[in-house]
């Protein structure tokens, strides 16, 4: 008997745990997440007649709180030059390589969204142009880092690369939330990264990154790849051509006169 009654408990503790198991797994005792954010799109494709692109961002946030995107990338390293005029001309006096610097940023949030956000919250999320990370040489004085990061961020603004103001997060009732984010035609090809942050209370409670890929495609795609993979033959294929196209005018032209 003994062995049987043995058995017999063994099968009512595995069955036990086994609802457990099940009770635990069920869709309705799940947590929601906090934060949920996507995009329309995630490829921008650049072909001949692209003219920029505009993308939607949408989400939802399962708690009070408010909403702040940001976008940034591809890193890149950026010689910045500061120019003198000397005896009549211009010319390049001083200049510094930030590297890791985002070739495109873009910031957008709900109102009152980084009111009571501490500034080192602020600058772990690149939170607002000043905050941009990048990384500047290791003997560089302070003030010739806030003097050259000044003028990068200025340049980026000027190419349309940086926004110079945060653009708005609508909310739809109190959990639908939307953004647009728009991409100018000289946007840099390559990854970029969209952080969605829910911020309460002074602090952010919940993050989601977004992938975003630009990408050339069609025949400036090729055009580009034999430039980067095949510099001087792309160089001396350019040369060839505008030779014969010179001559091919002046054969028309000859033409033209002598008819």
């Amino acid at each position: 008997m003994r062995p049987r009654l043995a058995a017999s408990l063994t099968r009512v503790v595995t069955l036990a745990v086994l609802a457990a198991l099940i009770g635990l797994c069920r869709p309705e005792t799940a947590r929601a997440e906090p934060l949920v954010a996507d995009l329309s799109d995630h490829l921008i494709a650049i072909t001949t007649g692209f003219t920029g692109a505009e993308l939607l961002l949408f989400g939802s946030i399962e708690r009070n709180g408010q909403v702040i995107v940001v976008v940034h990338g591809p890193r890149t390293d950026v010689t910045v030059r500061r120019k003198d005029r000397i005896a009549g001309v211009w010319v390049n006096t001083e200049e510094m390589v930030l590297s890791g610097s985002p070739a495109f940023y873009h910031v957008a949030m709900t109102e009152g969204a980084t009111e009571r956000l501490p500034a080192p919250v602020l600058s772990r999320h690149e939170i607002g142009p000043e905050n941009v990370r990048v990384e500047p040489p290791a003997d560089a004085a302070p003030e010739d880092i806030a003097r050259f990061r000044a003028a990068l961020i200025r340049n980026k603004q000027n190419q349309g690369l940086y926004a110079s103001a945060p653009g708005q997060i609508e909310m739809r009732g109190e959990r639908l939330f939307r953004t647009n984010v728009t991409f100018p035609v000289n946007v840099p090809i390559g990854t970029y990264v969209i952080e969605t942050l829910l911020v309460h209370n002074g602090e952010v409670v919940s993050a989601q990154t977004t992938p975003l890929f630009v990408s050339k495609i069609g025949a400036g795609a090729e055009v580009f790849r034999l430039a980067n993979e095949y510099p001087a033959l792309h160089g001396l294929a350019a040369i060839a051509i505008a030779v014969f196209a010179g001559l091919g005018a002046n054969w028309v032209f000859r033409k033209l006169g002598s008819a």
